[in-house]
C-alpha cells in the first residue's frame, strides 16, 4: 500500500526549500543598497577576496592541467590541425567545462566554508545578537556573501578559461608541428558571441545558486554543533545537482 504521507513530505520540504531560497535571493537583489555600508562593505570584500583571490593557485593548476588533457585528446583525434583543435578547445572549455569546473572549486572551497560558518554563528547565538542589536543578519551576513560570491565566480570561470586554453594550445604547439600565436589568433576567429554570453550567464547563475544554497543550509541549522556536518553535506550534495542541472538547461536553451 502506497504511503502518501512519506512520498509527500520530500515534496514538501522541497518546496519549502526553494520558497526559502527565492526569499534569499530576492532579498539580496531588493537590497543591494546596503552595499554601501562600510561594514557590509567590508564583508564584501573579504569574500570575494575568499572565493576568488586565495582560489587562483588551486584553479591554475587545475586549469593547466585540464587544458593540457584537454588539447592532447584533441589532437590524438584530428591530429595537427590548429584551426580544428582551436575549436573543439572552445567549444569544450567556454561552452561547458569552464564554468562547470570553476563551480566545483567554488563548491569545495567556498560553499563548504560558508555554509559552516553562518551554522556555527546560529548555533552560538549570534544571529540572535545582531538582531537584539538592531541589525538584519540578512543585510549583513547574507548579502554581502551573495554578491561576493556571484561577481568571484564570474570572474575566476572567465580566468580558468583563458588559462586552459593558452595552456591547451600552447602544450599542442610543443608538441605539434603548428604555431602557438596563429593558434591563439585563430581562437579569438573562432570565438562567438552566444558562447560568451551562455558561459557569463553559467557562471552567473552557478554563483547565484551556490551561494544562496549554502547562505539557506547555514541559516537553517538545527541549534545543535551535531547538525553543522549534516548541514555542509546538504549544502554540498544540493549544489552539485543543481549545477549540473542548470548547466544542461542553460546548454539547451543556448544550443539546442
Amino acid at each position: 500500500m502506497i504511503n502518501f504521507e512519506t512520498l509527500g513530505r520530500p515534496v514538501v520540504f522541497a518546496f519549502i526549500t526553494w520558497r526559502h531560497f527565492y526569499q534569499i535571493v530576492y532579498h539580496c537583489l531588493a537590497r543591494l543598497r546596503v552595499l554601501a555600508l562600510p561594514p557590509v562593505r567590508n564583508v564584501l570584500q573579504r569574500q570575494i577576496y575568499f572565493t576568488g583571490v586565495q582560489a587562483l593557485g588551486a584553479l591554475t593548476l587545475i586549469a593547466l592541467i585540464a587544458g593540457i588533457v584537454i588539447t592532447t585528446q584533441i589532437t590524438s583525434l584530428v591530429g595537427s590541425h590548429s584551426s580544428l583543435t582551436a575549436r573543439i578547445l572552445l567549444w569544450t572549455l567556454v561552452r561547458e567545462l569552464g564554468p562547470l569546473l570553476s563551480a566545483i572549486v567554488v563548491i569545495a572551497r567556498s560553499s563548504t566554508a560558508m555554509a559552516s560558518e553562518l551554522a556555527m554563528m546560529r548555533i552560538r547565538g549570534e544571529l540572535d545578537n545582531l538582531r537584539r542589536l538592531g541589525i538584519d543578519p540578512l543585510d549583513y551576513l547574507i548579502v554581502p556573501r551573495v554578491i561576493g560570491m556571484t561577481v568571484s565566480m564570474i570572474a575566476i570561470t572567465f580566468y580558468f578559461q583563458m588559462i586552459a586554453i593558452v595552456a591547451g594550445l600552447g602544450f599542442a604547439a610543443l608538441v605539434g608541428e603548428f604555431s602557438f600565436i596563429q593558434s591563439l589568433s585563430s581562437v579569438f576567429d573562432l570565438l562567438d558571441l552566444t558562447e560568451v554570453l551562455a558561459s557569463l550567464v553559467k557562471a552567473l547563475v552557478f554563483g547565484v545558486v551556490i551561494a544562496g544554497t549554502s547562505c539557506l543550509y547555514g541559516l537553517r541549522v538545527q541549534p545543535s554543533v551535531t547538525d553543522l556536518p549534516r548541514a555542509v553535506t546538504r549544502a554540498v550534495l544540493q549544489n552539485i545537482v543543481m549545477l549540473f542541472l542548470l548547466d544542461a538547461v542553460i546548454t539547451y536553451l543556448f544550443f539546442v
